[in-house]
């Protein structure tokens, strides 16, 4: 039974829970942000609206959103290609456009995207950020494309171990990485603090007691960060490029959120999601983000299932912890100046190691072959092409393999005494196994009456049908018994 507003249980889990969130969203929060390649405060004013704004709407209860990782590639292309201004124009449309999507009821088709998809989709995120944090672990400016990023890997290698300011910023970076790592196998009650805040923390105590001369994150202030779009901004919109990210952005954001809500309602056994409501909020969401000009969110599975096993009841957790991310914002600006960028990397290398789904790929390919091509083809085209076209290529494959696993085709070749030829047909004759069938027909002996009989068949589309009629009108050599066919009494033909 959920508890009331004046339930002082309820209300104790939902703060204590909020205050887990908060610590676990605050160093994903700046660190993304950097990792896109906006102010570090862009991330926290969209944590802020994440937990203010669309954790107060219908949709999901306990689901946390804001800035997800997931997104950082394809943020970053877009800042890089089109610049900062444009960025807020490319997430207010997005907003819109979920809000539209959810209000002609779509969210729930979002969950008939391929799984192989979104997991290929995570996978190609969290390899090119792998990759490119590594770059900004050791100080030094990483290369645009997935592709430059993996092939210069032996050229970092030798930065690294050649300059004393590189390997000091690595070895923080790697040093952060070795917490998240270890702090799992932490006592229970040292847990109880979230693994990032941990590990930023220690890395940011050694730099300072250290005197380590490394970079570390530069801090504007929260109202100077705030640039809402201009009108030129707005205008460019109507470009081909600007428009197919924010395609992008919306299937990307909101999948990710879905699923990430499908995944949260497993955890607990509250109301469970009402996905068109939950597209609205993420929608509105985005749209204020536009409007400030912050980066976009989606619901984030790392701090909604945080915020779960804290024991939140109610979506005032989620609430609260947007608020706590405001007032630190406010009140304690300066504390995010002090933190080392090679952690902030380090952090998001071991993030992006998580997208990759390592443990499912062989019983993946064991069991489902063709759904870890799907998922192996999309990474691979998103290291090496765009998020956009790995994800299309992604979806048209999905839809390839449907279709060719829906057009099951069994044919067999009898020889009955009267010593004609009887070739049954069964399943679903389409266009997708007119080769095969074309070819076991023309091999038939043209001098032997041949019956072909389609009475099994479930779906026989326009190119078959035609196909075999032509073939039964013009197969046998004169003076032979025309071929026969048994055409099903009820078939859906296309």
């Amino acid at each position: 039974m959920l508890p009331t507003p004046q339930d002082p249980v309820g209300l104790r889990r939902d703060v204590l829970a909020s205050l887990v969130v908060f610590l676990v969203a605050l160093p994903l929060c700046v660190g993304i942000a950097v990792a896109s390649g906006v102010p570090a405060e862009l991330g926290l004013i969209t944590g802020i609206v994440g937990g203010l704004v669309v954790g107060a709407m219908p949709g999901s209860s306990l689901q946390v959103s804001g800035p997800a990782a997931g997104l950082t590639v394809l943020v970053f292309e877009a800042v890089q290609e089109f610049g900062l201004g444009v960025l807020g124009a490319i997430v207010l449309a997005t907003g819109l456009a979920q809000i539209a999507l959810g209000a002609v009821r779509f969210g729930r088709w979002f969950r008939a995207i391929s799984v192989a998809v979104v997991q290929g989709m995570l996978a190609g995120i969290g390899l090119v950020l792998v990759f490119g944090q590594l770059y900004t672990m050791a100080g030094i400016k990483q290369p645009r494309s997935g592709v430059d990023k993996i092939v210069g890997i032996p050229g970092l290698i030798a930065d690294i171990a050649t300059d004393r300011t590189a390997l000091t910023a690595f070895a923080v970076g790697a040093g952060t990485m070795v917490v998240l790592v270890l702090w799992k196998k932490a006592p229970a009650k040292a847990r109880v603090l979230p693994g990032p805040l941990v590990a930023v923390a220690l890395a940011t105590a050694v730099t300072a007691l250290g005197g380590l001369d490394i970079a570390n994150v530069e801090v504007k202030g929260l109202i100077d960060a705030i640039q809402p779009p201009a009108l030129n901004d707005l205008t460019a919109l109507g470009g081909i490029g600007v428009l197919g990210t924010v395609l992008a952005f919306t299937l990307i954001a909101s999948a990710e959120s879905l699923f990430s809500a499908a995944a949260v309602d497993r955890m607990h056994d509250g109301p469970r999601t009402h996905y068109d409501k939950e597209l609205m909020a993420q929608g509105v969401g985005n749209t204020v983000c536009g409007i400030l000009g912050a980066l976009p969110m989606t619901a984030v599975i790392v701090r909604s299932s945080a915020n779960v096993q804290a024991g939140a009841k109610t979506k005032r957790s989620r609430i609260l912890h947007g608020a706590w991310l405001l007032l630190f914002a406010v009140l304690l600006p300066a504390a995010v100046g002090i933190i080392p960028l090679a952690a902030l990397a380090g952090v998001l290398v071991h993030a992006g190691c998580k997208l990759v789904p390592f443990k499912e790929l062989v019983p993946l390919w064991r069991e489902h072959r063709g759904e870890a091509v799907v998922l192996g083809i999309t990474a691979i085209a998103i290291v090496t092409t765009s998020m956009f076209e790995g994800v299309v290529l992604g979806l048209f494959l999905a839809v390839a393999k449907s279709a060719w696993d829906t057009s099951a085709l069994h044919l067999d070749i009898r020889e009955p005494a009267n010593g004609g030829i009887v070739v049954a047909v069964a399943g679903h004759a389409t266009f997708l196994r007119l080769p095969r069938l074309l070819e076991t027909l023309e091999a038939l002996p043209q001098d032997r009456p041949i019956e072909l009989d389609l009475s099994q068949v479930r779906h026989l589309d326009h190119a078959c049908r035609t196909a075999l009629e032509t073939w039964a009108a013009r197969h046998n050599e004169q003076g032979t018994e025309a071929v026969r066919v048994r055409h099903p009494e009820a078939v859906t033909a296309a």
